[in-house]
């Protein structure tokens, strides 16, 4: 499960591409899960718990290329965010990263609202946070 989940993180963010011992550590603290139709993986979402006095949680859908536009990341999208609403978050954030240009358009279709846009030290990709209350 974490080797398919890494593949799809690194397919579509690969400036923040993942060894497999990372996403170890990292699915300790998020919960991550993979999409499939039939037995073809299209995607993985990530949730991190809700954080701080606003409660904010993180949810990240990502869908391959070759099977978006079907309904895949709204489906990752809404089980992400019934996920963040039972670990009980008063709001949602999402990261996208700037060039991914669907991705932006998918958060944006659902409600989210660019907060923020960063570069991380020692990095050139432009990275957007979005929030949805």
């Amino acid at each position: 499960m974490l080797r398919e989940w890494r593949h799809v993180h690194n397919v579509i963010v690969p400036p923040a591409a993942m060894d497999l011992d990372e996403v170890r550590e990292r699915s300790g603290r998020y919960r991550l899960r993979n999409a499939y139709v039939g037995d073809v993986l299209v995607g993985c979402s990530t949730v991190r718990p809700p954080e701080g006095e606003e409660a904010v949680a993180t949810v990240i859908a990502r869908v391959l290329p070759g099977y978006r536009r079907r309904g895949y990341g709204s489906a990752l999208y809404e089980e992400g965010l019934a996920h963040a609403r039972v670990l009980g978050a008063k709001a949602v954030e999402t990261c996208v990263l700037a060039v991914n240009e669907d991705g932006l358009r998918f958060a944006e279709a659902r409600g989210f609202v660019e907060i923020d846009r960063y570069v991380l030290d020692g990095e050139t990709d432009l990275w957007v946070d979005l929030r949805w209350e």
